[in-house]
């Protein structure tokens, strides 16, 4: 099991500069990992993780950035992998895509659509796009939603043959969807801290997951939760239903920033 912190960029944290007082406690404390969230429309306020990871990746030597998860519909691909290049190259190789889908909540009010379908379809081309620029070849496209005549995108990021993708999402199709790239990222808790998804549900969704993998490479199960540092018990259950991280759930509903700062100091559980 590896071990890492899920900052949700929301109100006191939609601060870069507060994540990044996080993240530097987490690296000295033992964590190996940063999730952040990628939304746009939240009534007490939205941070960009983009630029919070920037600023995590010049202040830390180990830590994984991961977006958990930004929807690919609401970027342009090209763009999208320049911006992932980059930060992988900044970070010398610690980058995670965690993407999906989104919520209509972020699209709707800005014009673009709310249509799961579509987003589905807007997702399922637009990874393979984006794997196709970020490979470092020359590539044509032209799909449905995407074009590249003849581009050639360079620098190209450290990590090869590419950035890890880990797919956010628990429908069928996500899962489906999950099982074609490097990992699957879940919520497993709600905003009062009650647990939604229970290491059996997890075991019984990974076991859909892998009937439907033909990869043979080694995948990752990140869930986020919240811990005691001295209990291992319930990270435990989600480590025998196989999950590879767990992220420590920390938002400010959950407590002060010095009570944040508190547990992340402790260590990861166990």
């Amino acid at each position: 099991m590896h071990y890492g912190i899920e900052i949700v960029p929301l109100g006191p944290y939609s601060d870069p500069r507060s994540v990044l007082e996080l993240a530097v406690a987490a690296e000295e404390a033992g964590w190996q990992g940063v999730w952040l969230w990628d939304h746009l429309l939240f009534p007490y306020g939205a941070g960009d993780p983009w630029i919070s990871l920037a600023a995590v990746a010049t202040a830390t030597k180990k830590l994984k950035l991961c977006t958990g998860i930004s929807p690919l519909p609401r970027y342009r691909p090209h763009l999208l992998a320049r911006l992932l290049t980059g930060l992988d190259l900044l970070s010398q190789g610690r980058v995670i895509f965690g993407t999906g889908l989104g919520v209509s909540r972020d699209f709707i009010p800005f014009g673009e659509t709310g249509s799961d379908k579509t987003r589905a379809e807007m997702a399922d081309e637009g990874l393979d796009f984006l794997a196709a620029l970020l490979s470092g070849k020359k590539f044509c496209h032209q799909g449905k939603f995407y074009t590249a005549d003849d581009v050639h995108l360079i620098p190209i990021p450290v990590q090869r043959p590419h950035i890890p993708v880990w797919i956010g999402g628990e429908s069928r199709a996500a899962m489906r969807r999950a099982a074609r790239w490097d990992g699957w990222i879940m919520n497993t808790i709600d905003e009062q801290q009650n647990i939604t998804k229970t290491p059996a549900k997890i075991a019984e969704d990974l076991a859909y997951i892998l009937e439907h993998r033909s990869s043979s490479s080694p995948f990752d199960v990140a869930v986020d939760g919240i811990s005691n540092p001295d209990d291992y018990s319930l990270v435990g259950e989600y480590e025998d239903a196989k999950a590879t991280w767990w992220f420590e759930s920390i938002f400010a509903m959950r407590g002060s920033h010095e009570k944040m700062l508190g547990r992340i100091r402790a260590g990861p559980p166990g």
